[in-house]
């Protein structure tokens, strides 16, 4: 009888030190918050509120208006409680796809727009978010950047099932907005094209890529972003060494071309980044 009371001993000193190793029970998530964050630890997950998110002015994204114009279209309808889509943001890196879902954020949370930042590899949580946001009066966008997936993980079916295929109805008060810079979210081979035939005049896709354009056709609105011409770069230049406080007239304007042209060049990129990289070195330099 002692040596069982020794084992329950043990095995209750046992539990207590691995409740200490684990996190503690999430609280219930502060709604003050405008933005979140997903964060799990040790199989649990919780929304982290992020009291001093990333403010980005909807006039610094320049170059962009058609983008511009429909993603604020989309969601000012979803905060109405119109119709609305899901969205994809795809293209070319750099060039203001994850800037501009940040700065209509900035733009529309006094009205009521919360962002939910989620990362790929948390995507097989989306249930459990659907869950805690279902009932609440804000409007909520899912931000997911810089997605792609190799299709056996397990996000691809979790996000592919919240955007349109589960038995459960997802939130009215609910959008998910994606970048990634591949527009079918999956890597594409050259040899499932071979499976590609043509039938009665008409070409009939491959089971293997059938499978991969089912995910992005189920974002009901693409807004593709291709890199920026040679005009657009510089311009976007101009605005950022205006808006970081560059001295006007400190330097002859050919100059400055010249140098952000030499910097896209060592960069590979005419990009928004690029740009924004450029005149935040630029006006270091000058102090």
């Amino acid at each position: 009888m002692s040596n069982l009371h020794q084992v329950v001993d043990r095995a209750t000193q046992l539990i207590e030190r691995l409740e200490q190793l684990l996190p503690p029970i999430p609280t219930a998530p502060d709604w003050d918050a405008h933005a979140f964050r997903w964060r799990t630890a040790n199989g649990r997950g919780w929304l982290q509120a992020v009291h001093a998110p990333h403010e980005l002015p909807l006039d610094d994204i320049r170059c962009l208006d058609r983008q511009k114009a429909e993603i604020l279209r989309n969601t000012r309808q979803f905060l109405a409680g119109r119709g609305a889509n899901n969205l994809l943001l795809w293209g070319s890196r750099g060039t203001g796809k994850s800037s501009l879902i940040k700065a209509v954020f900035t733009e529309l949370r006094a009205e009521g727009l919360r962002l939910i930042e989620v990362d790929k590899d948390d995507l097989i949580d989306l249930p459990d978010i659907l869950d805690l946001i279902r009932h609440r009066e804000e409007r909520f966008i899912v931000f997911c950047d810089d997605l792609s997936f190799e299709a056996s993980e397990s996000g691809y079916k979790a996000l592919k099932a919240v955007l349109d295929g589960s038995i459960s109805a997802p939130p009215a008060n609910l959008l998910i907005y994606a970048t990634s810079n591949r527009r079918h979210l999956l890597p594409e081979f050259q040899q499932e094209n071979r499976q590609a035939r043509v039938v009665d005049g008409e070409i009939h896709l491959g089971e293997a890529i059938e499978e991969k354009i089912s995910l992005s056709d189920r974002f009901g609105l693409w807004l593709s972003f291709y890199p920026f011409t040679q005009d657009q770069y510089l311009q976007i230049v101009r605005h950022w060494l205006a808006r970081l406080g560059a001295p006007a007239g400190a330097q002859a304007a050919a100059e400055v071309e010249r140098a952000a042209l030499q910097w896209a060049q060592q960069r590979g990129s005419r990009s928004g980044r690029t740009a924004w990289q450029f005149a935040r070195d630029w006006v270091g330099r000058i102090g």
